[in-house]
């Protein structure tokens, strides 16, 4: 009977610590879900709470750049390192693209009014935002997103439909004239 009261407790206890360890720093199951979290870190106005949803180049590239700027660090990573953050409530997330450890969203960006394709990288067991990375040439995409997409494709149709005008004179100095003859009056 102690044995299995011994057990309960040590199982009670073990439960409690796997909870409070894991409010200490949600892991992020995807790169929207770690867009989410990131978003309520800025929110909160936390320093610590933002650098822990930003990948390890990207905190360094927090740093340099307070460095180089003269800023203090909170001010460099207020935001998060998008302007997709300064929406007052969470902007609609879109194209979760993952391949291998990268990964990619699509966040809408209301002060400039377009989609913003967001870098994500998977670093220490959860998804983080990955603009250093991004900055040191080592995030790799995992593909084009949706807006990038929609606009290739609408693009490809406007070369298609709308052919330009050629100037057949091989003689480029003298300008094409047409004379256009004027209708007769009617003499009646």
């Amino acid at each position: 009977m102690l044995r299995i009261f011994s057990l309960t407790i040590l199982i009670a206890i073990l439960a409690i610590g796997f909870a409070c360890g894991s409010q200490d720093k949600p892991a992020a199951a995807s790169p929207a879900e770690a867009y989410t979290l990131l978003y309520a870190a800025v929110k909160s106005k936390d320093t610590e709470a933002i650098k822990k949803h930003l990948s390890k180049k990207t905190i360094e590239f927090g740093v340099l750049a307070s460095a180089k700027n003269g800023t203090p660090i909170e001010k460099t990573y207020e935001n998060g390192f998008t302007a997709t953050t300064f929406s007052e409530t969470l902007p609609s997330i879109r194209d979760e693209r993952i391949k291998d450890n990268m990964g990619a969203v699509e966040v809408w960006n209301a002060k400039e009014s377009l989609w913003e394709d967001v870098p994500f990288v998977y670093e220490d067991g959860t998804w983080k935002a990955a603009f250093g990375d991004l900055f040191a040439g080592t995030f790799k995409s995992p593909g084009r997103g949706r807006d990038r997409l929609e606009r290739d494709a609408a693009n490809a149709v406007a070369a298609n439909s709308v052919r330009p005008a050629t100037n057949t004179n091989n003689n480029m100095s003298t300008p094409i004239t047409t004379t256009v003859p004027l209708p007769e009056p009617d003499n009646k």
